[in-house]
């Protein structure tokens, strides 16, 4: 109240004078703005509708929850984004008119397959992320009109195979994520066309081994992930066609036995872990195969999690291993298995006495 009295003393006549009109033009304006904000409440877009994002680089359009998918996205969309929707099938026509569109992210729904003709409205696609979905497999044929697409991304499907005839037409492609899927097996020639390849995941599937071309198609990798599968074996010859290969995953799989010249013409290696396998040797020759130990290895290697038998059979490894010290991830989980007076011995301990 005493502040209300101060307000209207503080008035002085000509504004006393003048408080008629401004009563009505306050009341006119309080009236525009009602109209106005129930004008805004019959266009605001509606709960089931996708957000459109608008920039002078073309639209950005959005579909989560509670949205559904419309009929026909903006001729200008570059970016679009349909996740979490539970979708199982997508049109043959879904993309149609879209025909800027450069990333398509469809993750997380419980899509089933994909009609062959999906992507030919989209000639321009870069990214196609197709992460948690339920594909077993793809349609020969999808990637026809794709040639400018550079990531695709297919991890966590429930994909059991894979065929080269899938991945025809991915000439730029350079980014390839299979991971977290149901592969036992890859058929040979699976890369053989996919010669811009620089990224492979081939991660958490069930992989027991591995077709001896497998890496003679991309000429270019740089960073391989074999983890989490069930290889037992890495046999010479298999990665010498990535002589660029800076990182290479090999951990979380039941590797028993590496061939003496599995690691050969591999001078570029910046990182390598062949942790938690079933190693208990190395053949003489492997680890220097890699080259100088000051040029090698920048970014650190882990062999640890396996069961080394520290004999003489590892003094190829010891000498690698002292001169590559300061590069070793996890020393302290890094121990000897055997014999059993060295049992429990730190790796690097065994190493640095012989």
């Amino acid at each position: 109240m005493e502040k209300r009295e101060a307000v209207m003393s503080s008035w002085s006549p000509e504004r006393n004078q003048s408080r008629g009109r401004l009563s009505s033009h306050l009341s006119g304006t309080l009236f525009l703005l009602l109209l106005c904000v129930a004008l805004a409440q019959d266009v605001t877009p509606k709960r089931d509708t996708c957000l459109v994002f608008e920039s002078s680089n073309g639209s950005s359009v959005s579909c989560h929850p509670p949205a559904k998918l419309p009929h026909r996205f903006p001729a200008d969309t570059v970016f679009l984004v349909v996740e979490f929707l539970n979708l199982t099938q997508l049109r043959p026509d879904t993309l149609q008119g879209a025909s800027r569109l450069q990333e398509l992210h469809l993750s997380t729904n419980q899509l089933q397959s994909l009609s062959p003709k999906l992507l030919l409205p989209a000639p321009l696609l870069r990214v196609l992320d197709l992460t948690r979905n339920a594909l077993t497999r793809l349609p020969p044929g999808l990637f026809q009109a794709s040639a400018a697409l550079h990531t695709l991304v297919l991890k966590e499907n429930r994909l059991e195979i894979l065929e080269p005839s899938w991945l025809q037409g991915l000439e730029a492609l350079a980014h390839l994520d299979v991971s977290g899927n149901r592969l036992q097996t890859l058929p040979p020639g699976l890369l053989a066309n996919v010669t811009s390849l620089r990224f492979l995941d081939l991660s958490d599937n069930q992989l027991k081994t591995l077709p001896p071309d497998l890496l003679r198609g991309p000429l270019q990798l740089e960073r391989l992930h074999l983890e989490g599968n069930r290889l037992q074996v890495l046999r010479e010859g298999l990665l010498a066609p990535q002589p660029d290969l800076r990182y290479l995953f090999l951990n979380d799989n039941r590797l028993a036995t590496v061939a003496a010249g599995a690691f050969r013409g591999l001078q570029q290696l910046d990182m390598l872990d062949l942790s938690n396998n079933l190693l208990t040797s190395v053949p003489q020759g492997l680890w220097t195969s890699l080259g100088q130990p000051t040029r090698d290895m920048k970014d650190g290697f882990d062999i640890s999690g396996n069961p080394w038998i520290c004999d003489r059979n590892l003094d190829d490894l010891y000498g690698w291993l002292v001169a590559n010290r300061d590069k070793m991830f996890s020393p302290n989980a890094t121990r000897c298995a055997g014999p059993e007076a060295s049992k429990g011995q730190l790796l690097l301990e065994a190493a640095e006495s012989h």
